[in-house]
């Protein structure tokens, strides 16, 4: 197993098991964010339960955020460095593929600020975008 990846988790505080190295190390070979499913399909054989409570506790310590892309299932990705147990500092656009179904962090494209009525206040933020990825868009 590679020692940044043990390092990584170290660095927020999880405890390096051997299951959550492979989640990570997983999750580090992915190219867009991923469902609980897919990462039971890249782990098998896995327990579900070990996987749902694994990716909870990285979105717990700011190893990884969740993206609801209206798919049904919540989506998973890598974390800017400086997020943290204390919240999710990475205010980055998605963007969710209508042809192949991919979901993408576009981490340099940054939320706008957005005011909100005197008495409202933001608790999460998140921005969608629907589209053809770079991919699908070339062949289309």
């Amino acid at each position: 197993m590679k020692t940044e990846v043990e390092q990584k988790l170290i660095s927020k505080k999880i405890n390096p098991t051997a299951n959550r190295m492979l989640v990570l190390d997983f999750l580090l070979d992915q190219r867009s964010a991923i469902s609980l499913t897919d990462v039971e399909r890249g782990l098998v054989p896995t327990d579900r339960v070990t996987l749902y409570r694994t990716l909870k506790t990285f979105e717990e310590k700011g190893l990884v955020h969740s993206i609801d892309d209206g798919s049904g299932a919540p989506k998973y990705a890598l974390c800017a460095d400086d997020c943290d147990a204390e919240g999710h500092h990475d205010l980055h656009l998605h963007f969710y593929c209508n042809t192949c179904s991919e979901t993408y962090c576009l981490p340099k494209t940054q939320i706008p600020k957005v005011q909100l009525p005197a008495n409202f206040q933001a608790g999460e933020i998140s921005l969608l975008i629907k589209g053809l990825c770079d991919k699908c868009n070339s062949i289309a």
